[in-house]
């Protein structure tokens, strides 16, 4: 009897211990820090992570920062990747300072979501392109990869992580049929843009990029560069030009002054208002200068 008694006793024990660690598992989870790497992940982030109790999300780079081609962290950054938990990246080469997080918060999760994405070869040998959210089908794989990823590394909220991301994609699929619906008409169209931000989305929506001027932003094209460019609108009939509102459109102007074509702008998305909206009105926007474009 008082072996049974002395049984239930370290069962009771153990017990009290396993809710005890529990408990102490469910109050860690309420301070998990996630940093996101730059404006398009973060908007994809605060959808996913909304209401998500004790979990913050951080943007590592300040909203007008635009692509972070040779981005140097900074000490604020630092500061910021101390206290974090977890990193979420684009990935396929867009955060060249990676590695070096790696290296100095061996403790950070790193998940990079475009991961699922099926990738497009860069301008360099070996290099992906990297902007793979100005395809809405592609932002929908990182939204979703996104989810699965957070639920994985804070399973208290599974579900509520389930639920934004889920509620989000059927915001993001609607503008993307809405998007296919107002450019269908135009697929096989070419255009000439100013940065390599566009060839996912091209590909999405069937337009032609006949030519990028500037591969890196603030690079100025040759006049070699300029006047091949010239050429190629003259003899494909080109009207439209676009650049982006993140960068100046000088070589854009150049070109439109020796064709008689018209700049307009499209946003890739790099920038914005701190808004959990921000990337669909973004696109909204896009789809409207696009048509105006076309149409004329």
């Amino acid at each position: 009897m008082i072996k049974n008694v002395r049984i239930i006793s370290v069962l009771v024990l153990s017990l009290a211990l396993l809710f005890t660690t529990a408990a102490m598992a469910v109050e860690e989870g309420k301070t998990i820090r996630v940093v996101a790497s730059f404006y398009p992940i973060y908007i994809m982030a605060r959808n996913v992570l909304k209401d998500v109790p004790g979990v913050t999300i951080t943007n590592l780079t300040a909203t007008a920062a635009g692509c972070l081609h040779d981005y140097t962290l900074t000490t604020a950054d630092m500061k910021k990747l101390t206290d974090a938990d977890i990193f979420i990246a684009n990935g396929a080469g867009m955060e060249s300072f990676l590695d070096r997080i790696v290296v100095q918060y061996p403790w950070i999760k790193i998940f990079q979501l475009s991961s699922v994405v099926p990738l497009i070869a860069g301008a360099g040998q070996d290099n992906y392109n990297p902007h793979v959210w100005v395809s809405v089908k592609n932002a929908i794989m990182e939204v979703q990869n996104l989810g699965v990823v957070m639920a994985q590394a804070d399973p208290l909220h599974a579900e509520l992580y389930r639920r934004n991301t889920g509620e989000y994609v059927v915001r993001l699929e609607a503008l993307r049929l809405k998007m296919h619906a107002g450019l269908e008409r135009y697929r096989g169209t070419k255009i000439i843009t100013f940065h390599e931000a566009f060839p996912y989305f091209a590909q999405e929506f069937g337009l032609d990029i006949a030519a990028v001027v500037e591969r890196e932003p603030g690079s100025e094209p040759g006049a070699r560069e300029l006047a091949e460019t010239v050429d190629i609108v003259r003899k494909a009939g080109i009207r439209a030009l676009f650049s982006e509102p993140q960068y100046p459109a000088l070589a854009a102007q150049t070109i439109a002054r020796e064709t008689g074509a018209t700049v307009y702008q499209l946003d890739p998305s790099v920038s914005g208002p701190d808004d959990m909206d921000a990337y669909l009105q973004i696109m909204e926007k896009n789809l409207e200068v696009l048509k105006n474009a076309f149409s004329k």
